[in-house]
Formats: C-alpha cells, structure tokens, sequence
C-alpha cells in the first residue's frame, strides 16, 4: 500500500502549453505538485517548459483524432486534471465579409478540439476517483460584439459543451469548470488574430493600465483545481479591473 511518501504525484493535462496561458497554467500546476503533460503543436517550445517544470511533453494537434489518441495514451490509465486551454481567435471580419475558413478553424480548436480531448481522457479522469476538467472558456462565449461573431460563436460553444458535460458527468467523479476570462494580455493572442499585425494587435491594449496576465488567469486556474473533490467550481468570469465590460474599458492618455 502505498504512503503519502511514496504515492504516485497528481497528473494533468495543458492543451495549447507552448505560449500564454496554457504556459503559464502548466508552471502553476508544476509548482502545486502536479506532474504536468504539456501538449501542444510546437515541440521545442513544450520540450523546453517541460524541462523546465519537470513534466512531459506531448506533441499534439487537438483538431486531429489519431494526435489526441496518441496523447490519451501517453498520459495512460489515469488522470487527476485536464486543463483545455487549446483555442484561437482568428480575424475580425464582420459576418458579411466573414471567412469560411477562419471560423471553421475557430470551431474546429475551441469546439471539436476541445471535446476531442475531453472525450480521450475521460476514462482515465474516471479512474483517478476526483478528476477535474476545466475548460478555458473567453467573456467573448458570453457577449457579442461586432466584428467578433466567428470567435464569440466558438466559444460559446465552449460555455455550452462544459454545461453540457457537467450535467452528463453528475454521477461521476469529475468536476466540470470553466474559466472566461476578459482582456488578457499575452504576446500572442492578439497578434495571431490580426495574422501578424503587431500594430493592430498593440492598439487592442492601448491605454489599458493594467490588463490581465496569463500569469492571472492561471493562478484562478491553479485555486480552482485545487479546491477539495466536493467543490465544483461551475464558472469564473474574471476581468481586469480597467473593463467593466465587453464593450466598456477604461484607457488613459
């Protein structure tokens, strides 16, 4: 029988670990004690946090079926947190100029990625007798704002497939969360959105004294994976304290 001593570390999973967030979540998870799968496309970048934080990386395409197979069987038969961060916004067209292709894209990483995933490990977030899924989801999967319908369509259907998920799950062993957060500044976010724009991509945080850090959102993903078996944080909105809202954020100069 094993001892606290000896026991196996939790394990979890960080879909998109190569930048931003999902980084920054890893190097949180790390620190409380998880052995961390860091999964995403770049492998010389998760292969460097993973030596860095002593976890394991996994190359991964969440929008490909044989990628995530490979990845579930890595991770093996057991699984304590799997952390679907993986996700993009791409353009800002509005919907009559939109591009096919940009919102296929959306769906396919934050929708069909996502539940690609979540669908690979749930056996083995069974098995552990307390998993955790938390979904990263954006305030975007809750308000619409012009220019935005490819990403706020994709991500609220984040929002709606994790509501979905926890009424499925009720009589199982896993809590099902979402995070959504606002304006987080990142260095790759924006810049992606705008196809390499740095310019475009400074203008959205132009003026915002303090936006969040990917460094924020994971220290709210850390407490909420951490809190006891039994508690089940459904969703946390968190913004920085410059944006009232969607459509309403405070700049200076």
């Amino acid at each position: 029988m094993s001892t606290p001593e000896t026991a196996a570390p939790r394990t979890a999973v960080v879909t998109g670990a190569s930048s931003g967030i999902g980084a920054a979540t890893a190097r949180t998870l790390a620190a409380a004690g998880y052995h961390v799968f860091c999964a995403a496309r770049r492998v010389e970048r998760i292969e460097e946090l993973a030596a860095e934080i002593g976890g394991t990386a996994v190359v991964c395409d969440v929008t490909d079926a044989a990628s995530v197979a490979a990845l579930a069987e890595r991770v093996g038969p057991r699984l304590d947190a799997l952390v679907n961060n993986a996700g993009g916004a791409f353009g800002m067209r509005p919907v009559a100029e939109a591009d096919t292709e940009e919102w296929r894209r959306m769906y396919d990483i934050n929708v069909i990625g996502l539940m690609q995933v979540t669908r690979a490990l749930l056996p083995a977030l069974i098995a552990s007798g307390a998993g955790a899924i938390l979904n990263v989801g954006s305030t975007a999967g809750r308000t619409a704002y012009e220019g935005g319908a490819g990403y706020t369509a994709a991500k609220h259907g984040t929002k709606v497939v994790t509501e979905t998920l926890r009424l499925e799950l009720f009589d199982q062993p896993v809590r099902v969360m979402e995070i959504a957060p606002g304006m987080v500044r990142t260095e790759e976010f924006s810049l992606v959105r705008f196809d390499g724009d740095q310019d475009r991509a400074d203008a959205v945080y132009a003026g915002v004294p303090e936006p969040l850090v990917a460094e924020d959102v994971a220290d709210a993903i850390g407490w909420m994976l951490t809190r006891p078996a039994h508690v089940n944080v459904d969703e946390l909105v968190i913004r920085p304290r410059a944006q009232a809202a969607q459509h309403k954020v405070h700049r200076v100069g």
